[in-house]
C-alpha cells in the first residue's frame, strides 16, 4: 500500500513530521492533526479567499504578492523530501549582501510575516509585516535620537498603555497574562454607548519588557514566533559600530494563545480581536525597575496615553478588570493611581490550597484585599499599588521642569551607588511604595489613590519556602524603609494642593502607620511574650493540668532556640542552599503555635467564667474586635470562602510570617543594589550591521530567505507541542559593586540588625521579669507583665476598628458610586 512521502518518507525515522497541509490553524493536536475543536477556524476560512475592504484610513494595503497565504497551493515536487526529518536546526545557508534602507539614521527593517502564519484578516501593513528595531541608546533618549512607534507613525491616539514585564518566566506565564490582556482588550471592543467601541483596540497597545535576552525563556520566544511578532534572525549586535541596547518589535496580532498553547481565533465579533504589541527585548539584564524605565521614559512620551497599566508575568487580569481600573479614572480627575485585587491563583478546583504555604499567603492576600486596602482607599493614600497589577494616570507621573517628581524618584534607585546613598537606598527595594507617596505629596496637586475591588487579578504565588522567603525579604526590606521615607517627609504633603480636611485625614493616616511601623519593629520580641504569657498562664493551680509546667518549659526553650537558629541560618545561609534548615524550623514554629492556640482557648474560656475582671474582659473584647471583624468584613463584601478553606494554614504559619522572614530580611539589609552594572562584554552573536553608509542606506547579510523564515515558525510550533526539557544555565555571578559600597552597606546592615535585635530582646525581658504564671489570676493586682498585656490587646481592638470602619466607609461609598 502507497503512503505519502512528504508525511513518512523512506526510512525508519520518517514519520517525525506530519504531512503539511494548508488548514488555517497551524498548530498541531494530540493525534498529529495540524486542527483541533479549539484551534479551528472554519467560519472564517472564507476570508483567506477573499480581498478585506480596507475601511481603516490609516493602514496601507499590501499588494497581492504580500498575501499570508500564497494563492497557488504547493507542488509534489516542492514539499518531497527524502530521508528522515532532521531532529534539530539545520545550518542555514549563507545569506546575501541586501541594501537596507536607514530610518533617522538607524536600523529598522519592515519584515513580512511567515507565509504559513494564517490570518483571519487580511490587507493591512500592521498584521502582515513586523516592525524591528535595533536601538542603540539609553531608554531616555528614545525620543532624543529620533526613535519611533507605529502608532506614532499613524496618528494614533492611545487611551490606555499596557506593560507586561518579565524574566524568564516560562510560556505558560506568558500566555496566560497575554491571552487575559487580550481578552480585556476584546471587552473594550464590545462596549457599546462607550469611548471605546468597536475600534477600540486601536487605542491600546500592548507592551512586553523582557530583561535580559539571554535570560528570556526559549519556549516564549517560540510563543512570539507563533504570533508573528519576532522574527529572530533579523536581530543585530551592533549597528554602524554602536550596541544595541534593545531589540524593539511591533507589530499588531489578529489572533491569541492560551494558557494552553492553543491557537485562539475571533470566533465571534468580540472574542479576540486585534491586538498592537509592542515587544521590548533588553539586550542586557538590568532588573525590573529598567524594564520600567523603557516603558515611562522612552515608549510612553511617544504615546502620550491617558493611562498606563503595569502586569507582571504570571498576573491574569479578569476579563473586565482593565476595562474597572481604566474607569476610576474616567470618573474621578483627581486619582493618580489605582489598584485592584490581587487574588492568589488557585489552580483547578482550588487544588493550589492543598499547599498550607498557597493557602497562607491566599488568607493574607484577602484580609488585605478586604480591610488594608479598602480602609487606605477611604482615606486617599495606598501605602503601596502593587507592581504586578496596577494603574498610574501618566500625566500625574510627569517631573516638573527642574526634573524632580515621581518618575525622578522612582527611578532614582536604579542609578544609586557608591557611599553618597544612605541607608534609605532600601527604599528603592519597593519602588511601588515611593511612586505611592511621591504621587499623594507632588507639589501644588492634590492627587489621591484608589483602591478598585471590580479589578481582579490572579497571579501565581511561592509554592516553595525558599522562593517565598526571598520574596518577602524584598518586600519587608523595602516597605520598612519607605514607611520611614514617608514619614521623614511628611512635610510635602503639607505643601500640596490637597484641601485642609484632605491633608488632616492624611495626617491621621500617617499616624496610624507610625503606630503600625513601631508595632512592625517589634513584632519579633511581642509574639515571644505572648507566647511565654499564654503558656504560662495555664501553669496556674486554677487550671488544673499536671506536668504542664515542665512542657511549657520546654517548648519556651525550644522557641527561643529556633529564633537563634533562623538568625545563625539568615546570617550564613541562602534558603534555596539551606531548605531542610528553614523546613524544620517552620515546623517547630507551627508545633509551638498549636500548643499556643491550645492555651488560648483555655484562656479565653476562663475570661467567660470570669467577664467581670478587667483582665479577662479586655481580652474577650480584644478577640470579638480583631476575629469578629475579620468574619464581618468578608460576609460584608460577600467573600468569606477563605475564612473556610485557609484560616487553618494561616494560622500555623504566621509565627514563620514575623520570626523567619523578619529575621532573614533584617540580616539581608544590605542586599541594596539592584544589580544594574554594565557587563563590559559585547555579544555578538547575533551578528553585526557593518559598512559605510551609503547616503540614507547600509548593506547588510541577509542570511534568511522567505523558505527559511517559515521553516523557522513551523519549528516554533512543534517545540510548543512537544515542549522537550530544556536545559537552562545558571546565571554566572558578578561583582555588584566596588568593595567600599559592599562594606558601606554591611555597616548599615549591622547597626540594623543590632538596634533591632537588642530592642526586642530587651522589650522582652523587661516584660517578663514580672509575674507571668498570674496574668489571668483575675486579680486587680496589676504587675508589668500584666499591664503590658492589657496595653497590647486594647491596640489590637483598636487598630481592628479603625480597619474595619475605613473598610466600611469604602464599602458604602462603592455601592452609592459603583
Amino acid at each position: 500500500m502507497e503512503h505519502d512521502v512528504e508525511a513518512y518518507g523512506h526510512y525508519q525515522r520518517a514519520y517525525y513530521n506530519p504531512p503539511r497541509s494548508r488548514s488555517p490553524t497551524p498548530m498541531e493536536d494530540d493525534e498529529g492533526d495540524v486542527a483541533d475543536e479549539k484551534g479551528s477556524y472554519d467560519s472564517h476560512l472564507s476570508a483567506l479567499r477573499e480581498e478585506t475592504e480596507d475601511t481603516e484610513g490609516d493602514q496601507e494595503t499590501l499588494n497581492d504578492e504580500k498575501a499570508s497565504v500564497p494563492d497557488t497551493p504547493f507542488s509534489h515536487s516542492d514539499t518531497r523530501h527524502f530521508g528522515p526529518a532532521p531532529v534539530r536546526p539545520q545550518a542555514r545557508r549563507r545569506g546575501e549582501k541586501k541594501r537596507v534602507l536607514l530610518k533617522q539614521g538607524h536600523y529598522v527593517r519592515d519584515l513580512p510575516v511567515p507565509r504559513r502564519l494564517i490570518l483571519p484578516k487580511r490587507g493591512t501593513r500592521e498584521m502582515t509585516e513586523t516592525r524591528y528595531t535595533a536601538v542603540t541608546c539609553d531608554p531616555d533618549e528614545y525620543a532624543k535620537h529620533k526613535f519611533t512607534l507605529r502608532q506614532v507613525e499613524m496618528n494614533r491616539q492611545t487611551e490606555m498603555f499596557i506593560v507586561i514585564t518579565m524574566f524568564n518566566e516560562d510560556d505558560v506565564l506568558f500566555c496566560r497574562t497575554l491571552y487575559g490582556v487580550m481578552k480585556n482588550i476584546a471587552h473594550l471592543c464590545s462596549r457599546k454607548n462607550s469611548s471605546w467601541g468597536p475600534d477600540g483596540w486601536k487605542k491600546v497597545v500592548v507592551c512586553i519588557v523582557s530583561d535580559g535576552r539571554k535570560q528570556i525563556h526559549p519556549r516564549v520566544m517560540d510563543c512570539m514566533v507563533a504570533l508573528g511578532i519576532i522574527q529572530p534572525h533579523a536581530m543585530k549586535n551592533m549597528v554602524l559600530g554602536q550596541i544595541t541596547t534593545a531589540h524593539v518589535w511591533e507589530y499588531t496580532t489578529s489572533f491569541a494563545l492560551d494558557a494552553d498553547r492553543r491557537f485562539r481565533y475571533p470566533e465571534s465579533s468580540f472574542d479576540i480581536v486585534p491586538t498592537q504589541i509592542l515587544f521590548c527585548l533588553k539586550e542586557k539584564n538590568a532588573k525590573k525597575i529598567n524594564s520600567h524605565r523603557w516603558f515611562f521614559n522612552a515608549f510612553a512620551p511617544l504615546l502620550q496615553p491617558n493611562v498606563c497599566i503595569l502586569i507582571d508575568v504570571g498576573t491574569r487580569p479578569g476579563p473586565k478588570s482593565l476595562y474597572y481600573l481604566w474607569k476610576a479614572f474616567d470618573l474621578n480627575s483627581n486619582v493618580a493611581g489605582a489598584c485592584g485585587e490581587i487574588a492568589v491563583y488557585k489552580g483547578k478546583w482550588w487544588r493550589g490550597l492543598l499547599n498550607p504555604l498557597v493557602a497562607s499567603q491566599h488568607y493574607e492576600y484577602k484580609m488585605s484585599n478586604i480591610l488594608d486596602k479598602p480602609c487606605e482607599s477611604a482615606f486617599g493614600y495606598i501605602n503601596v499599588l502593587p507592581g504586578a497589577f496596577s494603574a498610574y494616570r501618566y500625566i500625574a507621573l510627569q517631573n516638573d521642569k527642574n526634573g524632580k517628581g515621581p518618575l525622578a524618584s522612582y527611578f532614582k534607585g536604579e542609578v544609586l551607588s557608591g557611599q553618597a546613598t544612605d541607608m534609605f537606598t532600601a527604599v528603592y527595594l519597593a519602588e511601588d511604595r515611593i511612586l505611592c507617596f511621591e504621587l499623594i505629596a507632588k507639589p501644588g496637586s492634590e492627587w489621591v489613590l484608589r483602591y478598585v475591588k471590580s479589578a481582579v487579578g490572579e497571579t501565581d504565588v511561592p509554592e516553595t519556602l525558599p522562593e517565598f522567603i526571598g520574596q518577602r525579604r524584598r518586600w519587608l526590606n523595602g516597605s520598612f524603609f519607605a514607611s520611614i521615607y514617608a514619614l521623614y517627609h511628611i512635610g510635602q504633603v503639607l505643601r500640596s494642593g490637597h484641601s485642609v480636611f484632605r491633608k488632616a485625614i492624611l495626617l491621621f493616616e500617617f499616624g496610624y502607620n507610625l503606630i503600625n511601623v513601631i508595632f512592625a519593629w517589634f513584632a519579633v520580641g511581642n509574639f515571644f511574650i505572648f507566647f511565654v504569657i499564654l503558656t504560662s498562664s495555664v501553669n496556674d493551680p486554677s487550671f488544673n493540668l499536671k506536668g504542664v509546667s515542665l512542657l511549657n518549659t520546654l517548648t519556651q526553650y525550644a522557641y527561643a532556640g529556633t529564633i537563634v537558629a533562623c538568625f545563625l541560618f539568615s546570617m550564613g545561609n541562602r534558603p534555596k542552599g539551606a531548605r531542610w534548615k528553614y523546613r524544620i524550623a517552620v515546623i517547630i514554629f507551627a508545633v509551638l503555635t498549636i500548643w499556643m492556640v491550645v492555651c488560648a482557648v483555655l484562656c479565653a474560656v476562663k475570661a467567660l467564667e470570669s467577664f467581670g475582671t478587667p483582665m479577662y474582659s479586655r481580652m474577650v473584647l480584644s478577640l470579638l474586635a480583631t476575629y469578629g471583624s475579620f468574619v464581618a468584613a468578608s460576609l460584608l463584601f460577600m467573600d468569606p470562602w477563605h475564612l473556610l478553606t485557609s484560616f487553618g494554614p494561616y494560622m500555623l504559619f504566621s509565627p514563620t510570617f514575623i520570626n523567619v522572614l523578619n529575621i532573614y530580611a533584617f540580616c539581608n539589609l544590605h542586599d541594596f543594589s539592584w544589580g544594574t552594572k554594565a557587563i563590559a562584554t559585547v555579544d555578538t552573536d547575533l551578528g553585526i550591521v557593518r559598512g559605510i553608509v551609503n547616503g540614507n542606506s547600509v548593506e547588510v547579510e541577509v542570511e534568511y530567505d522567505k523558505d527559511d523564515v517559515d521553516s523557522v515558525y513551523m519549528d516554533a510550533l512543534h517545540r510548543l507541542k512537544v515542549r522537550e526539557p530544556i536545559p537552562r544555565a545558571k546565571p554566572k555571578a558578578f561583582a555588584e559593586d566596588e568593595e567600599a559600597v559592599k562594606d558601606y552597606y554591611a555597616n548599615v546592615r549591622t547597626n540594623v540588625l543590632l538596634a533591632w535585635a537588642l530592642s526586642n530582646a530587651f522589650l522582652a525581658v523587661i516584660i517578663l521579669s514580672g509575674n507571668v504564671t498570674s496574668t489571668f489570676d483575675g486579680t486587680n493586682n496589676y504587675t508589668i507583665t500584666k499591664a503590658y498585656m492589657l496595653f497590647i490587646l486594647a491596640f489590637v481592638a483598636i487598630t481592628s476598628i479603625i480597619r474595619f470602619g475605613g473598610s466600611m466607609i469604602y464599602l458604602i461609598g462603592r455601592v452609592f458610586t459603583g
